[in-house]
């Protein structure tokens, strides 16, 4: 096993690129949904939350500052929105990625920091489990968390009643 604990399926150890230095993520791809966005670097709103790209943007996401920045060690956040008023929006087809997609994110320092998904999961807003979804993951390596709205929408409320969370951790350095 691996540092991270990742094994192939035939129970062989899998190389684990070193963690990077800290850089600001530019861009995020997911080709196997045929996402491409730019990233806003984001802070926390004065309740706690954690801020969101303006709907303004709606193909944009945005990457929460005070998380790791994508291929450092620890946990990389980003978040945007599945759509707004006019449409679909940044992470419209989030769910449908699948465990083993690649997820490329770029960085200022000329790096693309290369995600493999573990795992892609949807939560009600009640039982958002923040503690797995902010906190390191398994082990001392570079992890990724990409987060949007999910389940029904409430038109009372206005606003989606839960949350889907893709799980990546860092597989390569390019």
């Amino acid at each position: 096993m691996t540092p991270t604990g990742r094994t192939t399926g035939a129970g062989t150890a899998l190389a684990q690129p070193a963690n990077l230095p800290r850089s600001t993520p530019l861009s995020l791809a997911i080709p196997s949904v045929r996402l491409t966005a730019p990233l806003l670097g984001l802070g926390m709103d004065g309740k706690g939350a954690a801020e969101l790209p303006p709907f303004s943007l709606p193909r944009t996401a945005g990457w929460l500052r005070d998380s790791a920045s994508p291929g450092e060690a620890g946990t990389a956040v980003i978040v945007g929105h599945v759509d707004t008023a006019t449409g679909p929006a940044v992470f419209w087809n989030l769910a449908a990625v699948r465990p083993g997609a690649e997820v490329d994110v770029g960085r200022l320092d000329g790096r693309t920091a290369v995600f493999t998904v573990d795992q892609v999961r949807s939560y009600p807003k009640a039982a958002f489990p923040a503690a797995e979804v902010y906190g390191p993951g398994q082990g001392p390596g570079a992890q990724l968390r990409v987060i949007t709205c999910g389940g029904s929408f409430d038109r009372a409320r206005h606003e989606y009643t839960g949350n889907v969370v893709l799980f990546a951790h860092l597989a390569a350095v390019r």
